[in-house]
């Protein structure tokens, strides 16, 4: 019963990302071969609304549900690791047609090939794991 609020956030979210056909691989394609701006606009809007958040959240003025203030630990800046994990990310979400987010959406809306997506990343972060010591971050 303590998960519920975020089944249903979840439910509501997958709803969301339907509606908006964000989980549509046509729209995905468009986006790579720069035929619309449905997609950027949404990832667009994503963007800011992260900066913003992130913004509040190291400013102490929003806390967990239980009043608990959020510490977001700095992170190491690169370009080059920005920019290979940016490109490794691009051409698996242009190879699969789909983002890591709405994958588990697709499932829902019967799309069983998607299945193979979700191996092959269930896969990666196994590996990634394995090596992630051995690796320089």
């Amino acid at each position: 019963m303590k998960f519920l609020k975020f089944f249903i956030v979840g439910i509501l979210f997958g709803i969301v990302m339907t509606k908006a056909e964000i989980i549509s691989w046509y729209r995905i394609y468009e986006m790579f071969k720069f035929q619309s701006f449905h997609m950027y606009g949404i990832i667009g809007s994503a963007v800011v609304l992260g900066m913003v958040s992130m913004f509040l959240f190291r400013k102490n003025m929003i806390k967990t549900f239980e009043g608990q203030e959020i510490h977001v630990a700095p992170k190491k800046r690169g370009v080059y690791r920005n920019l290979l994990g940016g490109i490794l990310f691009g051409l698996g979400w242009a190879l699969a047609g789909a983002c890591p987010g709405p994958m588990f959406v697709l499932i829902g809306k019967g799309v069983v090939s998607i299945l193979v997506v979700i191996l092959g990343s269930i896969l990666g972060t196994f590996c990634y794991g394995m090596v992630k010591d051995k690796i320089p971050h």
